[in-house]
């Protein structure tokens, strides 16, 4: 059944491929839906995700994973210096986000929802494959939530002023840009700005590992099976090797990657979105157009979403695969799937976590509810919050990531009670 699974990935990667270049509209939507796959096939094979690293160290006592992420955002960020340096930023549309109550609420909404789900605005989409229950229901609250956010991110003071700002002229004058503040570096300021993001970044890092000695101090630490597996050396000696073999299919398509080559791997894609679009990484935003469409399917009009919503009605009605962001996602799935079946997991994987009970219902759209209500507050989700604004030297996006840990840490351990 294996060999079947990764013929038919293969037959996949054909498919989506010959049909997402006849089909789709633009060269631009098919670059997106490749990033997308991408994203997708680097995110499940190296078992990476943005809520874990909250619920893994609370759980078990692992800061590696958010390690991992303090070291992507680094590299990120010289990604970001490097097209911007000698460039014109006008060009970029750079995620400098607003600092305000609504960054605090959202960021601490959405660490809650998904401690919750235990999936994030990205992980929902692996897990639509991995964990289709759980991750359906989260997906549709998730939704819902963000629908119900948009009156208040589009008109609401908490949300569209900022404390803080910095200013280049015109730019960025609705949140705090890092290079503004190190004009005089020689640089433009990307040199102090990428030197102050290792900072944070190390600072985030001692924290962890404080945390994690102080778990296995107290013989709390019980760490995570999937990073020990990540961890295996395959013994392998080239006087061995052959081309057409079990050993060489498993290391190129079967074998998880460590979670620095997944760091590694998402920022590659990040630097072409950059490259390419002029700006980052998002996911949420269209799960609101989806929810709108779904009500258009009951006979409420465009204009009527858009009246509510306080926005243009253009999102409502463009197609599904004529958005960028919405191909992209759905691109997100698409690569989930290929790497299980050319590894042989996909019925494996699919069939684990089909059981769920009725309190998992509740604590589902609970969570996926409160990220995608959290999402309007803060002005996007675990990548249009927290890795695009770090990587595009915003400062909103590190205060994202503390009030998300205070509000995963607060979500795990009201869960930890009820499910006890």
């Amino acid at each position: 059944m294996k060999k079947v699974e990764r013929i038919l990935g293969f037959i996949a990667i054909i498919f989506i491929f010959v049909i997402g270049k006849s089909q789709l509209v633009s060269d631009i939507l098919f670059f997106r839906l490749v990033v997308g796959m991408g994203l997708g096939y680097v995110l499940s094979r190296s078992y990476t995700g943005f809520a874990g690293s909250v619920n893994r160290a609370f759980k078990t006592g692992s800061t590696k994973l958010m390690r991992t992420l303090m070291f992507m955002f680094f590299i990120s960020s010289i990604v970001t210096a490097a097209l911007l340096f000698k460039g014109d930023v006008t060009t970029f549309g750079l995620w400098i986000n607003p600092i305000n109550l609504g960054l605090l609420l959202g960021g601490l909404l959405f660490g809650f929802g998904m401690s919750f789900a235990s999936c994030c605005a990205s992980g929902v989409l692996t897990d639509l494959v991995t964990a289709l229950p759980r991750a359906l229901i989260s997906l549709i609250f998730f939704a819902m939530g963000v629908f119900l956010g948009f009156p208040t991110q589009n008109t609401a003071s908490i949300v569209t002023e900022s404390w803080f700002t910095t200013e280049t002229g015109e730019l960025f004058s609705k949140g705090v840009y890092l290079p503004d503040l190190f004009l005089w570096d020689g640089m433009g300021g990307y040199l102090g700005a990428v030197i102050l993001t290792g900072l944070f970044a190390l600072i985030v890092v001692a924290l962890s590992y404080k945390y994690e000695q102080k778990r296995k101090r107290e013989n709390t630490f019980t760490g995570v099976s999937v990073e020990k597996m990540q961890e295996e050396e395959v013994p392998f000696d080239s006087k061995d090797y052959a081309l057409v073999s079990e050993a060489t299919y498993s290391r190129l398509f079967i074998k998880p990657w460590s979670l620095v080559q997944g760091a590694v791997g998402i920022t590659l894609l990040f630097a072409l979105l950059m490259g390419v679009t002029h700006s980052g990484w998002g996911a949420s935003t269209p799960y609101g157009l989806w929810f709108g469409k779904f009500l258009m399917i009951f006979g409420v009009s465009a204009d009527s979403l858009a009246s509510f919503a306080q926005m243009k009605p253009d999102g409502f009605i463009q197609p599904f695969f004529e958005n960028g962001v919405s191909v992209q996602n759905l691109g997100i799935v698409l690569g989930t799937i290929i790497y299980l079946l050319t590894a042989g997991k996909f019925i494996q994987t699919f069939v684990s976590e089909l059981k769920i009970s009725f309190k998992d219902v509740f604590l589902f759209a609970m969570g996926g509810f409160a990220m995608g209500f959290g999402t309007r507050l803060a002005n996007g989700c675990n990548v249009g919050a927290l890795y695009t604004p770090i990587a595009n030297f915003s400062l909103s996006g590190w205060i994202f990531l503390i009030v998300m840990v205070i509000g995963g840490w607060s979500g795990n351990i009201l869960g930890k009670k009820i499910n006890s």
